[in-house]
C-alpha cells in the first residue's frame, strides 16, 4: 500500500516581462537541500544550476522554458519561491570597509558587521520609463532587441559569450529599415559585428542603455557602521545578495 502524501500549497506570481501568471509550489526537502548548496556555493555556475533545478522544479504552469527566461523574471520568481518556502524575511549582513586610523596612525579597514532583515515581499520592482526594446537610429533604420535570458547569461558567465559585444549581438532580434526587416538569427555573426563596430558611439549608448534600464530587482538600504559610523546608502541587486 501507498504512503499517503501531504498536500502542498500552490501559489501564483506575474512574470515581470509580460505579466502572465504562473503557478509554483514551494520547496521540498529536496530542493532545501539544494538551496542550502546555493547559498554556500561561490562558483557562479554552481549558483545558477541551482536555481534551474529548482525553478524547473517548483514551477506547475505547463510550457514555461527556463532557459528562455529573461534574467529578471528568474529573479523575481526564484526569491518568491524562497519567500513561500524558507520565510519572508532574510537576514545578510555586510562587512565595512571603510579606512580607519589607529592609535599609530596606520590606515586599516574597520571590517566592522552590519545587520539587515529584509522582507522578499516587500522589494523594489524598478521599471524605467524611457526603457524600449525599439531602439531607432535614423526615421528609417532601427533594431529590436530581446531581452537576454537565463541561457545567454549562463554562456556568458562560462565565457562561451566573448564580450560585452557578443553578448549585445546575441540580445538582437532583428534590425529593420524602411523595406526590410533582417532577422538576428539569419545573418552571420560577422555582419552582425560589422553592423555594430561601424556604429557611431552615440547610437551605441543607445544599445547600452537598453540594458541598463531593463526591470529589476533591488532594495536600498542605509548602512552605517556601529563600529566606525561610516555611513552611506547601498543598492541590493541579484540573486546571490539577497541569499541569507
Amino acid at each position: 500500500m501507498a504512503l499517503p502524501k501531504l498536500d502542498v500549497p500552490i501559489y501564483e506570481t506575474k512574470l515581470l516581462s509580460n505579466g502572465k501568471t504562473i503557478k509554483f509550489r514551494p520547496f521540498l526537502v529536496k530542493e532545501q537541500k539544494l538551496f542550502l548548496m546555493a547559498t554556500q556555493s561561490e562558483d557562479v555556475k554552481d549558483v545558477v544550476d541551482v536555481i534551474k533545478q529548482v525553478l524547473k522544479n517548483c514551477i506547475l504552469t505547463e510550457k514555461i522554458d527556463i532557459d528562455e527566461l529573461p534574467t529578471f523574471d528568474l529573479e523575481h520568481v526564484f526569491l518568491q519561491l524562497r519567500a513561500k518556502s524558507v520565510g519572508e524575511v532574510v537576514n545578510l549582513q555586510y562587512n565595512c570597509n571603510n579606512v580607519v586610523k589607529t592609535k599609530d596612525d596606520d590606515d586599516v579597514v574597520c571590517d566592522g558587521v552590519v545587520k539587515f532583515k529584509i522582507d522578499l515581499t516587500k522589494l523594489d520592482i524598478i521599471k524605467d520609463e524611457k526603457h524600449s526594446n525599439t531602439i531607432q537610429f535614423t526615421e528609417n533604420l532601427g533594431i529590436v532587441m530581446k531581452y537576454p535570458n537565463f541561457k545567454l547569461f549562463n554562456n556568458f558567465e562560462n565565457n562561451e559569450a566573448k564580450d560585452e559585444l557578443d553578448l549585445i549581438i546575441n540580445s538582437v532580434d532583428y534590425i529593420f529599415d524602411k523595406d526590410n526587416m533582417y532577422y538576428a538569427k539569419d545573418t552571420s555573426h560577422e555582419e552582425m559585428v560589422e553592423f555594430f563596430e561601424n556604429m557611431q558611439q552615440e547610437d551605441f549608448e543607445k544599445v547600452l542603455e537598453f540594458f541598463q534600464t531593463m526591470p529589476k530587482i533591488s532594495k536600498g538600504l542605509h548602512f552605517k557602521c556601529p563600529k566606525c559610523n561610516y555611513e552611506e546608502d547601498i543598492i541590493v541587486e541579484g540573486i546571490q545578495n539577497f541569499f541569507g
